[in-house]
């Protein structure tokens, strides 16, 4: 058996929680081995984040085209997309992006880089291909995947996910949703306003679930309103091979349309850890029923000396709360600062367009509560900036505890609101009460400058 090379920490994946702690480790004049199997990064870099939101751009860019005469601005001819243009725009803001975090890590003296898949041998040596590594310290942080469901037909039929449905190179000329939450409504959107037929098909009753009613009404309607397909309550999903692609069942129920029939399927109906091969047995590594790594509030798995960090946890699937992660376990084991995951609150975005924001407790999860509660709604036909750049779909809500006046939670949907929120969040970390945004002098004219104007509307949640 090689003899095991020395380091004082191992870290696992280049996600966003993994480069930031090798780096500040070696701050420290820690010795780190680095391993990637793939790409620097990520999920956020490679496949998630700057991708998408690339596209998101060049999507939004053509659906201001098309609307340019309502800005008094003349066209001439048919607004069509580029898509291989569209990639290549895309492709070199990941690229910039990757080879950045690649570079920080392989210019760094203490750090080992080594390409290739990390698997234990013990709790504390981990082998990549011929290397055998040894440290007292082993952090993952391996990220997700796209989650392949156990429809019928789904192995017998060409279908896309997150990652492959950006190595396309072509318009679909029919894109078939299976999922209709975050990512398969940004794509539905994305690629709808590229040019596609799109239709999504949800199992449940509405879009969007884990979001309030009224949240998932205005989404529906805002993608009908652009003539996204949507199939709600599809309780029996089925894959098949056709002539013009695939055919997607969707209800064994008579007297509906049974299918549709779709050129390419996209499959975006969850995330799965990328834990399987880490062979955490040898390492005594618990996880969850589905391959979540089990960790406590600080992160620390049930075996000492290793952390889990990012998605393969499960306690956040967003490239914040991953970076949070990094900052939790370095305050710990260095700082000596006693950060933990449940301090921190909600927040993610949906960057459809409008982007939905959302912070804290949804309407719904207050009411279940019980106690008393404050609302204010406000439609964003009445936000004056909304108004100005032609974008008025959505709305913002706000909820205040009725008793100590602090923020229990908002959704904010509509154009800006992805960063107007943050007013609001930051006074939640603060421990303040709504007040304190309420009595701001915001500047005019933005978005943000209605929230106090939103919060004095607060009225009992009845």
């Amino acid at each position: 058996m090689p003899q095991a090379t020395k380091y004082d920490a191992i870290v696992i994946g280049a996600g966003q929680a993994g480069p930031s702690l090798a780096s500040r480790l070696t701050q420290t004049g820690k010795t780190v081995a680095f391993v990637e199997r793939h790409l620097f990064g990520g999920t956020c870099v490679n496949t998630g984040c700057t991708p998408t939101k690339a596209m998101v751009a060049s999507a939004y860019a053509a659906h201001v085209a098309r609307r340019a005469a309502e800005y008094g601005v003349n066209l001439s001819g048919p607004i069509t997309v580029d898509i291989k243009a569209v990639n290549a725009r895309r492709d070199a803001i990941v690229a910039k992006s990757r080879t950045g975090v690649e570079g920080w890590l392989r210019n760094n003296q203490k750090i080992t880089v080594l390409t290739g898949t990390a698997s234990f041998e013990s709790p504390t040596t981990v082998r990549v291909g011929d290397d055998l590594l040894e440290a007292p310290q082993i952090f993952l942080n391996v990220g997700g995947r796209a989650t392949i469901p156990d429809f019928p037909g789904v192995h017998d039929v060409p279908f896309l996910d997150n990652t492959s449905l950006l190595a396309l190179d072509i318009l679909p000329k029919h894109l078939v949703i299976v999922g209709g939450s975050y990512i398969g409504i940004e794509f539905g959107q994305i690629y709808r306003r590229f040019g596609s037929e799109v239709t999504i098909i949800e199992k449940g009753p509405r879009l969007v679930y884990r979001e309030d009613e009224d949240v998932s009404a205005a989404v529906l309607e805002i993608l009908q309103g652009e003539g996204i397909n949507v199939r709600l309550n599809a309780e029996c999903i089925t894959l098949a091979p056709h002539e013009h692609g695939v055919e997607v069942g969707v209800t064994c129920a008579e007297g509906e349309e049974p299918s549709t029939v779709g050129s390419h399927v996209l499959l975006a109906v969850g995330r799965t850890p990328n834990t399987q091969d880490l062979g955490l047995d040898k390492a005594g590594v618990l996880t969850d029923k589905h391959g979540y790594v089990l960790v406590d509030d600080q992160l620390r798995t049930n075996v000492e000396g290793i952390y889990a960090l990012g998605d393969c946890n499960g306690k956040g699937a967003f490239t914040h709360t991953a970076y949070n992660d990094y900052e939790i376990v370095a305050a710990n084991l260095l700082d000596n600062d006693p950060r933990r995951v449940s301090d921190r609150i909600p927040c993610y975005a949906m960057f459809m367009d409008p982007p939905l924001a959302r912070i804290g407790l949804t309407e719904a999860e207050v009411r279940a509560t019980g106690k008393p509660a404050l609302i204010a709604t406000r439609p964003m036909t009445r936000v004056n900036r909304a108004l100005e750049k032609g974008e008025s779909l959505g709305f913002m809500k706000v909820l205040v505890d009725a008793d100590t006046k602090k923020i229990l939670g908002a959704s904010l949907f509509g154009v800006g609101c992805d960063e107007a929120i943050h007013c609001l969040l930051d006074t939640m970390y603060a421990g303040a009460p709504y007040t304190t945004v309420l009595r701001a002098v915001h500047i005019h004219p933005t978005v943000s400058e209605l929230i106090p104007t939103l919060l004095g509307d607060l009225k009992p949640l009845e």
